[in-house]
């Protein structure tokens, strides 16, 4: 035993002399080595012993002494140290990959000379075995060949030169199968690379430091590590953006050289993405890794790859060539659009639960459909804001139109998904394409005239440019920032290409799909109401008309009827769209504040910007404020008639009570209160027409009239109306629309255009006045004074706006409201009210006008023909007649009853028929005695004696009102006209 050391130390000093072998004596001692390595290794098969690593540790240490003529006995060395790095033991392949990796390390450690630098064939020998053992698929051997490069990169990584692709190659050769640990060190050595080497290493090695980086992000065994390659990626990026002309230099010289090689061989250069320039392929390959990662199953690297893929491209999609964008648009973009459609519609709706230990998943993530939802909507708003920032330069590429559509497509399909949070994401895109305005003087004036039109700018939430690791801090050039414009870094215009952003293609392809997009999500379910059925949200609704706007800016030109009935159509849709009751609580206002929501404040804006836009256009759009009218008046019908969405069965919220019950009531959609959205759209028809009553297309179209018609409704119900705010607009709106459309209708008296208008106003006025509705129980007195008053209005209107010009107006409709005053100045209402209230609710100050303003118009020369003077005095006729028969009935009833006092009712109504009486002697003292005919004098001195009669009465207030109505009798007596006889009479 004690010979041991000096054996060994005779053996070491053996292998040491081999460096003063020749060649073919190396080769022989080598061979003999391998041959007794091999011994061992057949002798460790099947046996647990130690195994005989005396002849791997001989080989490693003759390579060693040996370094200076390394190439002739490298690739036997190395070959059978490949061999025994994938023996079944594991003692013998540990040494066997030590053994080698320690060749490796020492091999570009040595001085050579030439220098490795130089010798690029030595160099890639020397690597060459680590990547073999990439080969090899047993942990441990990786684990040491990954441990070799980290330290190669430690201490030779300045100087790797051409052996980069196969160092990159190594690490990046991961596979998912091979445990964490293996992928936690290669991806040690690639945050390595990155952070320290790009600058070492030749160019055309970056696009491998891509696809390893993307490789990494693409494994499923470490999230982690994933987003952090992303990471990684985002900082490539920086790198190519620091260095871009130098590398630019570089790859355009290796590419003439590879061009010049594929010549001589007669063949083509195929790489990716050619003939983009290699700088830009270099971009592409980078886009695209990221374009791999954005449709990766995990959730969490879908967003992190979207984040940086369209960070990128903004922060630094200006060094791109023009050409080039086409690939970005066609093949990254879109393609990346395409998959995440196809994901998102086809993603599993089932639950997933919560994950292990401590995560949880918040409801709206916690399928995979909710997950993809997420993507899509980041993947369509990166898209968009590419083409609004971009637009200018897009647009030189000559297929824009094409992707434009494409584009508008996908905006669609996601606006008409089921999921709301892509729908309404869709929209916002949609909004931020339509921002594009010029940076010029043009962009003023679009500014100028929205903000005119009241139309609020759009605010969209700027898509983060921000990567992981880093806030994006810089713009892409002077030019960018420059013009910049709401936020959103526009890049400028080529000179002369003003034109072609004035294209109205683009903005009518975008019509059309709002159209669209709207009449698909407005039409209601056809079928019977289904549980299943989607209906579009208020938030969804709302910022789709709200687009509208914006959109009418670019195409108002040509916007013509048929365009805007079709928005008729969508507005009128949206509208009526009910909400789910979960979200009724937030959107509903409270029911004492009259309120509009969100959706019908979009809607009429849109109608005020087109009526408005109308105003200060050319005469040939005034074709279009009819239809305006229409589409308002249908929203005014909804005070009384709410709209019906399809066959969905919807409650009806009007009140606090019903408020309160619906908190317990399981109903599944909830109608709005649409009183307070009718109410406004009718303010807008008063202020309207103010503005457009003398406007040919308002006369011809017989706008007044359909006014009249659909307040009719409102009028007619009166106390019947959902709302008693309703009926009062309604008349207040008539009273100001009649102030102003009836001159105009005289004006045109003989064109007939306003012929049928009469009847309808006749129609209205007496639905009104002799309402069929009955006053609520609780109202207060007050409260039926005020209405009252109200009526009066009306009939002042009639006084001083209709009967002064009946020669203007046709004979019918003259007689019809002569025969309303009669009817208004003998009208009472049913006998359902106290005694305390009869007196006030007898509308006596209502009868009184009617009577004054019969009387007026009775005795008055104003009426032109002898047909209206006949109506007159008919009326007045029927009148007189009735308060000779009450009087008569009270003077017997009265007789008849002894001591018990008559009914209130009666008495009242003796009463009132006095106070006509005065009223009507009052008139006649005023009147030129040849505007009376004798019939009238007959019939009120045939009064006289009957009022004498009731002299008698018992009552206090008969007897008051008697002396007032007999007083104004004397002005009528005069003493008979005595003979004159010899002078004297």
């Amino acid at each position: 035993m004690t010979d041991l050391p000096v054996i060994s130390n005779i053996l070491s000093r053996l292998f040491e002399s081999s460096q003063y072998l020749d060649d073919v004596s190396l080769h022989h001692l080598i061979n003999a080595l391998c041959s007794l390595s091999l011994e061992a290794m057949e002798m460790a098969y099947g046996n647990n012993k130690e195994p005989s690593l005396f002849a791997v540790a001989k080989l490693l240490e003759t390579g060693l002494v040996n370094m200076d003529r390394i190439e002739i006995l490298w690739r036997p060395l190395t070959g059978h140290l490949l061999e025994v790095c994938q023996h079944p033991n594991s003692r013998m392949r540990e040494w066997g990959a030590e053994a080698l990796t320690a060749l490796i390390k020492a091999g570009l450690a040595y001085k050579h000379d030439p220098p490795l630098a130089q010798n690029q064939r030595l160099q890639l020998l020397l690597l060459n075995p680590l990547k073999e053992l990439s080969n090899v698929l047993h942990a441990d051997i990786r684990q040491k060949q990954l441990e070799c490069v980290l330290q190669i990169l430690q201490s030779q990584g300045d100087s790797l030169g051409p052996g980069w692709p196969l160092v990159l190659g190594v690490i990046g050769a991961i596979r998912n199968d091979q445990g964490e640990s293996l992928i936690r060190t290669a991806f040690q050595c690639l945050q390595l690379v990155v952070t320290d080497f790009l600058p070492t290493m030749p160019c055309t090695c970056l696009q491998i430091v891509v696809d390893v980086a993307g490789s990494f992000g693409l494994q499923n065994q470490e999230l982690n590590i994933s987003l952090t390659s992303i990471g990684l990626l985002w900082n490539i990026s920086d790198y190519f953006f620091q260095r871009g002309e130098a590398i630019t230099q570089e790859l355009e010289k290796e590419e003439e050289a590879l061009q010049k090689q594929a010549q001589e061989k007669g063949e083509t250069l195929n790489r990716p993405f050619h003939p983009a320039p290699p700088f830009d392929c270099l971009w592409l390959c980078l886009y695209a890794k990221l374009g791999e990662l954005c449709v990766d199953p995990r959730p969490a690297v879908r967003k992190s790859a979207g984040q940086t893929l369209f960070s990128t491209i903004a922060a630094h999609g200006t060094l791109l060539q023009q050409p080039t964008w086409h690939i970005v648009v066609w093949k990254v973009l879109f393609q990346l659009l395409d998959c995440v459609r196809t994901s998102s519609t086809t993603a599993d709706k089932e639950k997933i639960e919560s994950g292990g230990g401590n995560i949880l998943i918040h409801h709206s993530r916690d399928t995979a459909e909710k997950q993809w939802a997420e993507t899509w909507v980041l993947t369509l708003a990166g898209v968009a804001r590419i083409f609004n920032t971009r637009r200018y330069l897009l647009q030189q590429l000559g297929d824009f139109f094409e992707a434009w559509e494409v584009l508008l497509n996908h905006i669609q399909s996601a606006a008409l998904s089921k999921n709301n949070e892509v729908s309404l994401a869709a929209l916002k895109s949609f909004q931020e394409i339509l921002q594009i305005v010029t940076p010029v003087k043009d962009s003023d004036k679009a500014g100028d005239a929205l903000a005119a039109m009241g139309v609020p700018p759009v605010l969209i939430d700027p898509l983060s440019a921000s990567g992981p690791g880093r806030p994006l801090v810089r713009s892409d050039s002077l030019v960018e920032r420059l013009t910049r414009y709401n936020g959103a870094e526009l890049q400028a215009p080529p000179p002369g290409e003003e034109s072609a952003l004035e294209d109205s293609a683009l903005w009518w392809s975008a019509w059309n799909t709002w159209y669209r997009t709207g009449t698909e999500s407005t039409r209601p379910p056809c079928g019977p109401a289904e549980k299943l059925a989607f209906i579009p949200s208020q938030p969804f609704l709302t910022a789709l008309i709200q687009i509208f706007p914006a959109l009418y800016q670019h195409i108002k030109a040509n916007f013509s009827m048929d365009d805007l009935k079709k928005l008729g159509v969508i507005l009128h849709g949206a509208v009526s769209v009910p909400i789910s009751s979960d979200a009724s609580p937030f959107i509903l206002p409270s029911y004492t504040e009259a309120t509009l929501t969100s959706l019908q404040e979009a809607v009429l804006t849109a109608l005020d910007v087109l009526q408005k836009a109308i105003c200060v256009g050319p005469e040939n759009l005034q074709i279009m404020y009819p239809a305006i009218f229409e589409q308002l008046l249908l929203f005014v019908e909804f005070s009384c008639k709410p709209p019906q969405y399809g066959r969905v069965e919807t409650k009806h919220v009007a009140n606090a009570k019903y408020n309160q019950i619906q908190l317990f009531a399981p109903a599944e959609w909830v109608a709005l209160n649409y009183v307070p959205f009718a109410e406004r759209s009718l303010e807008v028809v008063g202020d309207l027409y103010h503005k457009t009553a003398c406007h040919k297309a308002v006369i011809n179209e017989k706008v007044l009239q359909n006014i009249i018609k659909t307040l009719r409704m409102p009028l007619g119900l009166k106390y019947a109306c959902p709302s008693e705010s309703t009926w009062k607009l309604a008349v207040s709106s008539l009273l100001k629309v009649l102030s102003i459309g009836l001159p105009v209708a005289r004006q045109h008296a003989l064109s007939g255009k306003f012929d049928t208008m009469w009847p309808e106003l006749a129609n209205a006025l007496e639905d009104f006045l002799f309402t069929k509705s009955t006053p609520p129980d609780n109202l207060s007195i007050q409260e039926f004074q005020q209405n009252e008053s109200v009526d009066v209005e009306v009939v002042q209107l009639i006084s001083t706006e209709i009967l002064p010009f009946a020669n203007f107006i046709p004979k019918d409709f003259v007689g019809q409201i002569m025969t309303m005053l009669n009817k208004g100045s003998i009208h009472s209402q049913a006998p359902s009210f106290t005694e305390a209230e009869i007196d006030v609710r007898m509308r006596e100050e209502f009868s009184k006008v009617c009577f004054e303003t019969l009387l007026q118009f009775s005795f008055s020369n104003k009426v032109s023909t002898p047909q209206e003077g006949y109506i007159s005095r008919m009326a007045l006729s029927v009148l007189l007649k009735r308060a000779q028969d009450v009087l008569r009935r009270y003077v017997e009833d009265e007789r008849l009853s002894g001591r018990c006092p008559l009914p209130r009712q009666q008495v009242t109504e003796i009463i009132f028929v006095l106070k006509a009486i005065s009223t009507l002697m009052d008139s006649l003292k005023k009147t030129l005695p040849e505007n009376v005919d004798g019939n009238t004098w007959a019939q009120v001195i045939a009064l006289y004696p009957t009022l004498v009669e009731c002299i008698t009465c018992s009552s206090s207030e008969v007897s008051t009102a008697l002396k007032e109505a007999l007083g104004p009798f004397k002005d009528f007596m005069q003493p008979p006209v005595s003979k004159v006889q010899n002078g004297e009479s």
